[in-house]
C-alpha cells in the first residue's frame, strides 16, 4: 500500500471520529497523527488534507449536495460523505496530484471502507464534479 493512501486512510479515521464524537477536529487529528507510523512527508500530506478539508467543509459540502440532487444530504453515510470530502479537496487544492489519481484513490478506499455501492457512487460523485471543474 503507497504511502499516501496510508495519509488517506488516517485522513479518512480522523474525520470520520470528528464527525461521530465531535469535539476539536485540530485535537482528533493530533490524536490519531500522533499514534500513526507514517513518515513525516506523508504525515505532511494528511495533515494539509485534513485541515483543508476541515477548513473549507461548507463549500464542499455545497457541492457535494450539488451532485446528489434526489439523495437527502444527511443520509448519506459517514464513510462516504467524508470519502467525498476528501476527493474533492484533492481536486480542488492538491494540483501535484492528478485528478484520476484523486479519484481513484477515493474509489479504493469507498470499495475498503464503504457499503457494496460505496465505490460507484463515489465514482459518479468525484467524476461529476471533476467534469464541473473542467467546465469552469
Amino acid at each position: 500500500m503507497g504511502k499516501r493512501r496510508k495519509a488517506r486512510e488516517l485522513v479518512l479515521s480522523s474525520l470520520y471520529s470528528y464527525e461521530i464524537k465531535g469535539g476539536s477536529s485540530a485535537e482528533t487529528f493530533s490524536d490519531f497523527l500522533s499514534k500513526s507510523k507514517l513518515d513525516p512527508p506523508s504525515k505532511l500530506f494528511a495533515s494539509d488534507l485534513y485541515h483543508k478539508i476541515i477548513n473549507n467543509i461548507e463549500n464542499i459540502d455545497i457541492m457535494i449536495k450539488g451532485c446528489v440532487k434526489n439523495w437527502d444530504f444527511s443520509r448519506l453515510s459517514v464513510v462516504d460523505k467524508n470519502i467525498l470530502r476528501m476527493g474533492i479537496c484533492e481536486l480542488l487544492f492538491f494540483g501535484d496530484v492528478p485528478r484520476k489519481v484523486s479519484i481513484d484513490e477515493s474509489i479504493e478506499l469507498a470499495k475498503k471502507y464503504g457499503g457494496e455501492d460505496s465505490g460507484s457512487f463515489v465514482n459518479g460523485v468525484l467524476d461529476a464534479i471533476a467534469k464541473n471543474l473542467d467546465s469552469r
